[in-house]
């Protein structure tokens, strides 16, 4: 190694750099360090597909921690050892050209790193794209893309959503995976629960699969992975996992029309251009360009989660979609405000 005064030099500017680095990213830290509300986590697997790729991100996240405190112990060594002294009398010490066995260890350790890393990669690979065979339990959902939000749908279960995907539960001795067929009707789009499965691509006029098998009941939250337009931020999705008794009662919900009755409301809605879009079970609505709203109150968000399901954002979001979700393809209709009072409190009873 060099030791003149310009490689002192050099040594001096990366060590300056580092230490500027590492005090950024302390400040960086202290500033973030007020509770955060936690939306979803890598670390937090709760299904086998998530686990596996939880197993492959500690193993690479090891091997580079290792390599960095390698790296930067060799930096501060260097930079302490061969620092300029005060009796430095310029005169350079002799110059090393070649090592073999130091030749020999910086090809061989990464090409060993490297193929460890290509060998674990492609296992996980097949674990999450090849489930084991599935059981007869196993459900079935098509999902569907659209800008901006998501169609659920349960071919074998008779069953439409949107948004919300809702599977069972599953355990070693009761095993309910969810098998997912992903389409989309206008651009690529990306699917990621982060706690259940890696992304997968929706692709128009191509079919992907993926499957997940939550191991605990709760609430996952996911969101579209590949940018797709002006909303692709504000196109999350949620993921209900229900005990199995649950899971047959939701169905059972959801298998339920619409009220029915000749309200005003209900006039109103069917009078308007929003059975062009969009469906009501027990309706003439049958529109399949926009959410099915059969059950619209039990869902926790509207617009793809960009607010929550309340009358009043349900009543901003009749009067003018664009003000919650700029560049959304549902229009304002341009309804009076009686209007908009009765379809808002209609819609507030599809439960």
């Amino acid at each position: 190694m060099v030791s003149d005064k310009r490689g002192g030099d050099v040594l001096t500017r990366a060590a300056a750099a580092l230490i500027a680095a590492a005090c950024i990213a302390l400040v960086a830290c202290a500033a973030d360090a007020k509770p955060q509300p936690v939306i979803t986590s890598i670390f937090d697997p709760a299904s086998p597909p998530a686990e596996e790729i939880f197993t492959l991100s500690m193993l690479v996240l090891g091997i580079c921690a290792a390599i960095f405190v390698i790296v930067a112990g060799l930096t501060i060594y260097a930079i302490i050892a061969f620092r300029r002294r005060a009796d430095d009398d310029g005169i350079e010490p002799p110059q090393v050209y070649g090592s073999n066995p130091i030749e020999l260890a910086w090809t061989m350790v990464p090409l060993l790193i490297v193929s460890v890393l290509f060998l674990v990669t492609t296992r996980t690979l097949l674990a999450v794209q090849k489930p084991p065979p599935f059981p007869p339990g196993t459900v079935n959902v098509t999902v569907i893309g659209h800008q901006w939000w998501w169609e659920f749908r349960y071919p074998d279960l008779g069953l439409v959503t949107a948004n919300e995907l809702h599977v069972p539960v599953s355990d070693p001795t009761d095993r309910r995976p969810t098998s997912l067929r992903l389409e989309s009707v206008d651009v690529v789009h990306s699917f990621w629960i982060p706690q259940l499965n890696g992304k997968t691509d929706v692709i128009p006029n191509h079919v992907n699969t993926m499957w997940i098998e939550p191991m605990r009941t709760g609430t996952f939250l996911g969101q579209c992975a590949e940018y797709c337009g002006t909303q692709h931020a504000h196109m999350l999705l949620r993921v209900v996992v229900h005990s199995p008794s649950e899971f047959e009662q939701w169905v059972a919900e959801q298998r339920q029309a619409g009220p029915g009755g000749a309200t005003p409301g209900r006039q109103a809605f069917q009078s308007a251009a929003c059975i062009n879009c969009h469906r009501v079970g027990g309706t003439v609505a049958d529109g399949v360009f926009g959410p099915d709203l059969t059950h619209l109150m039990s869902r926790a968000t509207i617009g793809a989660g960009v607010a929550p399901n309340t009358p009043e954002t349900l009543r901003a979001w009749v009067t003018n979609p664009d003000q919650l979700k700029p560049g959304v393809l549902m229009p304002a209709m341009q309804l009076d405000d009686q209007t908009v009072d009765q379809i808002v409190a209609y819609l507030a009873t599809l439960k």
